[in-house]
């Protein structure tokens, strides 16, 4: 039985999908390695890595959950009864279970860097920025306070359902993270020596672009698009039975494209007009944006704008990986839901306080590295390109025929021999440049 959850709209699916896709990744991390790894060469590279690798393992995902209706474990066990299959649906949970508990850590920071903003507590703090944000990674009650705040507005939104929670959220958050980014751009381009920045951002440069560069713009082709968790399983499964969805995928993978190039636009120029040299991370975020906002005119208008922005990415990618997990509980009964939410959401907190321990308390680390380290190194590392090889080996071979002819009427229904190359790009050629990235990330490849 599909569930009785759906989305009123394709522009709802849409907006919720690239809203799962585009986190923090997008824009604290992926515009300082275009800049740093040849500008806009490597923006083409990553380009064309997204459309040949991203969106067919998007558009696997997408398929696997319309023609069921249903969520990650049911939806394996609905194409592969009496078989293993579902376990990569439970792989999944997993892999967005443990995704969700650090990440809500970082989404923790920064409402309460939003809210210090509001309060004109974060400008001209009279501190150094790296202080202030030691002071309250470091700070057990600031640290897991912060985060159980983000939690509660997490699951205040996806426990109430898909129409009214999910979409209603994404389709005031998506747009108006892109206004604000309009806006900061606008600023940023409009500052003193930003030719600057815009240059170091932008400017192709071939020499830049080494082994590596070319395995993170790989593996960032998938990651960034939110595949391998079975995210997008679980919210193409709210899609109506007559919509097609290439479409809408399409749309996901050209605003995640938008977003980080729009993210590079509105830091770097206003950076260099600064006089300060980019960084990526949570230092980009939490000292060098405070410290280059503090030097600007309306900087501390500016910063709460910014901050505003990164708090909105990180709540609609929070709804998703909440959302799967929910969804594999509650099994589309709406009487189920809140209960599932509630549960769920206090389960994955409780997990991401040792996360939120970690920068204050050295019993927490092990191995060089901090449990939230770890946990991110396990999700990144080792959980997604796992999900993505078994994602892609499942549709490539063990898909029925007949109902991925279905699917892929409703992807490209005017080009049929697609089909014959989309299947080889699954069953060849995917899997093998996933297990290249992953070897990678393990630092097991000889060269």
């Amino acid at each position: 039985m599909r569930t009785s959850e759906q989305w009123t709209s394709k522009i709802g699916f849409i907006l919720a999908s690239a809203g799962a896709a585009i986190g923090l990744g997008a824009i604290w991390k992926f515009p300082n390695v275009v800049a740093t790894s040849g500008g806009g060469a490597f923006f083409v590279v990553f380009l064309l890595f997204t459309c040949g690798i991203g969106l067919p393992l998007l558009l696997a995902e997408f398929a696997i959950g319309r023609s069921t209706g249903k969520e990650a474990v049911s939806a394996y066990k609905d194409l592969a009864p009496n078989s293993k299959w579902h376990l990569v649906g439970y792989l999944g949970m997993a892999t967005c279970t443990l995704l969700l508990s650090f990440y809500s850590v970082v989404g923790g920071w920064i409402v309460l860097y939003f809210l210090r903003s509001l309060s004109g507590q974060l400008i001209h703090a009279g501190e150094e920025y790296s202080a202030i944000f030691q002071a309250t990674t470091s700070e057990p009650l600031w640290s897991v306070g912060s985060q159980a705040l983000f939690m509660l507005l997490t699951i205040l939104v996806v426990a109430r359902g898909v129409k009214g929670g999910i979409e209603k959220a994404s389709r005031i958050m998506m747009p108006g993270l892109f206004v604000l980014f309009v806006i900061l751009i606008i600023r940023s381009l409009t500052l003193p020596g930003m030719e600057a920045g815009l240059e170091y951002f932008l400017k192709p440069d071939f020499s830049r672009l080494d082994g590596e560069a070319i395995l993170y713009a790989l593996g960032q082709s998938f990651f960034s698009l939110s595949v391998g968790g079975s995210c997008m399983v679980t919210y193409s499964s709210y899609v109506n039975r007559n919509e097609p969805i290439g479409k809408p995928a399409l749309s996901v993978v050209g605003l995640n494209l938008m977003t980080s190039l729009m993210a590079g636009l509105a830091i770097f120029p206003a950076l260099f007009a600064a006089g300060m040299k980019p960084v990526e991370g949570p230092g980009l975020l939490f000292i060098t944006l405070p410290a280059m906002f503090e030097k600007l005119p309306y900087g501390s208008i500016f910063i709460a704008v910014f901050l505003a922005l990164f708090l909105f990415a990180t709540l609609t990618s929070a709804f998703s990986l909440l959302e799967i997990v929910v969804a594999a509980f509650s099994k589309g009964d709406a009487a189920r839901r809140k209960r599932a939410t509630w549960t769920c959401g206090i389960v994955i907190f409780l997990l991401g306080v040792p996360s939120a321990l970690s920068f204050g308390m050295q019993e927490l680390s092990f191995g060089g590295k901090t449990v939230f380290e770890w946990a991110d190194f396990a999700v990144s590392n080792v959980m997604l390109p796992i999900g993505v090889i078994l994602i892609a080996v499942f549709v490539g071979y063990r898909f029925p025929k007949e109902r991925l002819k279905q699917e892929w009427n409703a992807i490209a229904p005017r080009w049929k021999k697609g089909l014959v190359l989309y299947m080889f790009l699954l069953r060849y050629i995917l899997p093998v440049i996933v297990l290249i990235v992953f070897l990678n990330g393990m630092n097991w490849l000889p060269f």
